[in-house]
């Protein structure tokens, strides 16, 4: 079930809201249309869902602080084993398979026969959310849950099931045992939603068109204008997509009393691959922080030590993504830079002018997404020897972007670079204060802000229903 969809906005959120404002067991409530939420999607693999819940809540169990050490580590080894296998199997066999007799063909062996599963939706989240839930239990940053539905409304509930944020329980566990909302509460949580709901409708599902079309072009018909206005697009689409998704989620959820984290902080202002990565899917990015590179020695054993852990995570961060090798060659020119960085380049960009930093790090993301949108590697390297190494070639081609960007896609464009750079806050500022002087008064910009709430909600709505819906980036995930 999509955020965007008609089904979600006009039948499953009304009744769920309802149900939840005037029935008593909250709790019940939000789990039932959770696994609701989830079947409407997968009706085949709510079964998988609901037993991995259960199985980190009986293992969760086990890992007691009472318990001996032996237990509690041999009680957290299997959780995280079983977890680990179900990702592998659903999500890498194919790809390993797919590999294995690329392999065996070139030997001259005979192919192993090897149907791959069907993908289930959002099994990277909800996996990372239970295995962050027995690592935390046994590490005593929270404790159990003694009641198995507490355990499977945190990995299940559906604002985050399908594409995060990544949650810890302990930053919901007080909030699912007893939490209350306001009027103030359901009216920020509306406005987040609604902000939300605009990017993805108007800008990310606008600019799906034109990427589409660039990124499935012949061979050999691509110039590096068309190159770089997709890669720019995608960058746009990518941002707006992703982040309008968080902030549906997060909307939700703080209008029935939870607060999820952050997930992006205007990643496109960054000064640097560091920088974009602590702006970028921040939820993640703290997951392997905390669970990879931290227990793997971190930066605490030598600068060698830290280049090879920093070159796993970002290895496993890209696989992560997706069972492909542009996503695995995405992941690790991420991390060469951050080890670039390290080396001295980020001291010199600390002393660069600002336009120099955000042109690095506009150029080194450009040149990522490329890789990560590529239907194969051959697709990847050719786009990225178009925009890096043909310089000749970029006196040709400018008429043929035209032909690729509708007036709806170029407005789209221009509003979510406007916005990716911080355009609305610079704005704001500017109209709201000058030498210390109001000049459009406060009360003025809220009856504004509401005024530009309820367009954008009417707005979205239309598009809504005038247009088929694109299901969100990160559900393959």
């Amino acid at each position: 079930m999509i955020f965007s969809s008609a089904f979600f906005l006009f039948a499953f959120l009304p009744i769920v809201a309802i149900a939840y404002a005037c029935l008593p067991w909250k709790n019940t409530v939000l789990l039932i249309a959770s696994l609701f939420f989830y079947a409407w999607g997968e009706p085949f693999y709510i079964a998988l869902l609901v037993l991995v819940c259960l199985l980190n809540w009986y293992l969760g169990l086990h890992i007691l602080p009472t318990r001996s050490a032996r237990r509690r580590k041999a009680a957290l080894t299997t959780a995280v084993a079983l977890n680990v296998v179900v990702l592998l199997y659903f999500k890498y066999a194919g790809f390993v398979m797919e590999n294995l007799n690329e392999v065996l063909a070139e030997l001259g062996l005979r192919r192993i026969a090897f149907t791959p599963p069907k993908l289930p939706l959002g099994i990277s989240f909800f996996i990372f959310q239970a295995i962050t839930y027995v690592v935390d239990v046994y590490r005593r940053d929270t404790a159990p849950a003694r009641n198995p539905a507490r355990v499977t409304l945190y990995i299940a509930m559906f604002p985050q099931l399908v594409a995060g944020p990544i949650v810890r329980y302990r930053e919901v566990a007080m909030a699912i045992r007893k939490r209350s909302t306001s009027f103030r509460r359901v009216a920020s949580g509306a406005e987040l939603f609604v902000i939300g709901l605009g990017k993805k409708v108007l800008v990310a599902d606008t600019l799906a068109g034109p990427v589409d079309s660039i990124f499935s072009m012949p061979e050999g018909t691509l110039t590096p204008p068309l190159a770089l206005f997709g890669a720019v697009c995608f960058a746009v689409q990518i941002l707006f997509d992703f982040s309008g998704y968080t902030d549906m989620a997060i909307g939700i959820a703080r209008a029935v009393g939870f607060d999820f984290p952050e997930n992006f902080n205007e990643p496109y202002r960054a000064s640097s691959i560091q920088d974009f990565w602590r702006r970028w899917h921040m939820t993640l990015s703290r997951w392997f922080r905390d669970y990879c590179y931290i227990p793997l020695g971190g930066n605490r054993k030598g600068p060698v030590r830290t280049y090879v852990n920093l070159i796993t995570v970002f290895f496993l961060t890209g696989l992560w993504h997706g069972a492909s090798w542009n996503f695995i060659i995405w992941g690790l020119y991420h991390g060469c830079f951050l080890i670039i960085e390290r080396l001295g380049l980020k001291s010199l960009l600390d002393r660069a002018p600002r336009p120099v930093q955000l042109l690095y790090v506009w150029v080194v993301v450009l040149i990522g997404w490329v890789w990560f949108r590529a239907e194969s590697l051959m697709q990847g390297w050719d786009m990225s020897a178009l925009l890096l190494f043909r310089p000749a070639e970029w006196t040709r081609g400018w008429s043929e972007v035209l032909r690729y960007a509708a007036g709806d896609d170029l407005a789209a464009l221009g509003a979510g670079l406007f916005i990716s750079v911080g355009g609305w806050h610079a704005l704001r500022s500017a109209l709201g204060r000058r030498e210390g002087h109001t000049i459009v008064p406060e009360p003025a910009f809220g009856w504004a802000r509401s005024a530009a709430l309820a367009t954008l909600s009417l707005v979205c709505i239309a598009a809504v229903t005038s247009q088929t819906q694109q299901a969100f980036i990160y559900f393959r995930f």
